[in-house]
């Protein structure tokens, strides 16, 4: 329930801040763009941070302290200043990147039967947009009501203290990692070594990190081409929806063993965002109905629904027992830091035409598929000899 709290609170910040700094505070949307990428960016630092330190004083203990700092971003809208209003903002997105390889190491110990893991990873995702989408709702509703941002955003504070109350119940994640048992038995022989594919996997999350910009962009394009500020954040409830049903739907269904995991990840996941972000730039630069671009973003959703699935979950299996926290912590690193590039780059192409900020985010979302779906051939090979060495 924390992962639920927790994003009924910030996606509604999350979705209202472009509309907030750009239509609200009359600011560029390069400048929505280098916000974005300042607290991705930053937000890399902190998870790889975040990874270690919770290795050392246990992730539970950590997952409180960062998640009891993303209020901040409630308070954003209280600042007229720009500047103040992306520091607020920024310093609640840097808490919860802070904490969010804890939160994933802390289900990987609740869940010790790795084939289980994607089922988990998709509930996990499941609440964490299912909050989101309830978010987008109410945002939806305040907005048509013409309720002060300020007064949406700081009403976000409420879910976001009940979610660290869900959070500080949790019994596991309680143990540094120098205490902790290897998540599985040891069945296999030392000659066949570790899985491969945890490089190919990090290089990947990174290039998709480069088409990953914020979902403000998307609320933006619909709010500006259609003139109404609820069809951007109907734009936002739908991709939240899909992302969501994605998550719950397939998580169970989308392969046990890593090397399927990855597969489904380079076709599904990545080269899905490539095609829903192809779709957009199409919709955009040829003026076709607003429903088009609601596909385009239902696409999006559903490939971020079985990245954020998979991507975990796979990880959780090419670096299992103690070396979970630090493949948590590089996993996260890896988005974050494509992603700084990611909204920086959105952020400048979008001023020369959205359509070129979204081909853009097809072209490298389809180079994150060729990457992880390389890793697929050689981990095949070394799950065969894995197989064949277990008496």
């Amino acid at each position: 329930m924390s992962a639920f709290f927790a994003d009924l609170g910030y996606q509604a910040v999350q979705a209202g801040f472009p509309l907030f700094l750009v239509l609200t505070l009359h600011q560029p949307v390069w400048e929505y763009g280098l916000a974005s990428a300042i607290s991705y960016g930053g937000g890399a630092v902190f998870s790889y941070v975040g990874a270690r330190l919770g290795d050392r004083i246990g992730h539970r203990r950590l997952a409180l302290a960062g998640n009891s700092a993303i209020p901040l971003l409630s308070f954003c809208a209280l600042m007229s200043n720009p500047a103040w209003a992306i520091g607020m903002l920024t310093g609640g997105w840097w808490a919860r990147n802070l904490r969010s390889p804890s939160r994933r190491v802390m289900l990987v110990e609740a869940v010790p039967d790795e084939k289980r893991r994607a089922d988990a990873f998709g509930f996990l995702h499941a609440l964490d947009v299912g909050g989101g989408a309830l978010a987008a709702g109410y945002l939806l509703l305040a907005v048509d009501h013409h309720v002060a941002f300020r007064w949406i955003f700081v009403a976000t504070a409420f879910p976001l203290v009940l979610s660290t109350l869900s959070l500080s119940r949790a019994t596991v994640g309680r143990a540094a990692s120098g205490e902790l048992p290897a998540t599985e038995p040891a069945r296999r022989k030392p000659e066949t070594g570790s899985p491969p594919g945890a490089g190919r996997l990090l290089a990947a999350a990174a290039l998709y990190g480069f088409t990953f910009y914020s979902a403000g962009f998307p609320v933006l394009t619909l709010a500006q081409s259609s003139g109404h500020l609820t069809e951007g954040v109907g734009a936002f409830l739908v991709l939240q929806l899909t992302s969501a049903a994605a998550g719950y739907l397939l998580g169970g269904h989308l392969g046990r063993s890593p090397s399927a995991q990855l597969l489904r990840l380079g076709l599904l996941g990545y080269g899905g965002a490539g095609l829903g972000a192809a779709l957009l730039a199409v919709s955009y630069g040829e003026h076709l109905p607003s429903a088009a671009a609601f596909v385009s973003v239902a696409l999006i959703g559903l490939a971020l629904g079985v990245v954020e699935t998979l991507e975990p979950a796979a990880m959780s299996l090419l670096r299992s027992g103690r070396m979970t926290g630090r493949g948590m912590g590089a996993l996260s690193a890896a988005r974050s830091a494509g992603t700084f590039s990611a909204n920086l780059a959105m952020g400048l192409l979008y001023a020369l035409s959205a359509s070129l900020a979204y081909g853009y985010a097809a072209l490298l979302a389809a180079a994150a598929a060729v990457v992880v779906l390389g890793a697929v051939p050689g981990l095949r090979r070394w799950q065969t000899r894995s197989d064949q060495a277990v008496p």
